[in-house]
């Protein structure tokens, strides 16, 4: 089965570079899999990904004419499917209607409000994680 690029093959890795991995493929032809074509997540280290006898799936990306392959570990893994989107939030249209009908008065009290009990809670939050520390106020043990 002659190398043509687009083509999934399986190879063994001959050899570890600080750039990539050659991997021999049928055929008897060595191509060079770049450190950065290893692995989804950023590499750092190649040895942490292969070892040289390892089988491993590759992807012929390019052959210049040279004769130098490229290939891609990555791309010969199937893709994760896509996830979806969530349901979205339930959103209270009734709600939406009694807003509409306020005044803009009304609205702006009701937005002080909530933002009041909203500060409040921070606040309150606040004043009890400092008391669980063991320190008053001035930063001297109880």
């Amino acid at each position: 089965m002659p190398v043509e690029v687009g083509k999934v093959v399986e190879g063994t890795v001959t050899g570890i570079t600080n750039f990539g991995a050659f991997v021999q493929l049928p055929e008897g032809k060595t191509g060079l899999c770049h450190i950065s074509e290893v692995a989804d997540d950023y590499v750092k280290d190649i040895s942490t990904y292969l070892k040289e006898q390892q089988k491993v799936k590759v992807k012929v990306i390019a052959i210049d004419p040279k004769g130098k392959i490229s290939l891609s570990i990555r791309k010969a893994q199937p893709k994760p499917p896509k996830k979806t989107n969530p349901k979205p939030a339930a959103f209270d249209w009734k709600q939406r209607e009694k807003d509409r009908q306020m005044s803009f008065e009304d609205k702006l009290l009701k937005f002080f409000k909530d933002s009041e009990e909203k500060q409040q809670q921070v606040r309150k939050h606040m004043k009890d994680s400092r008391r669980g520390n063991g320190f008053n106020r001035k930063g001297v043990a109880r």
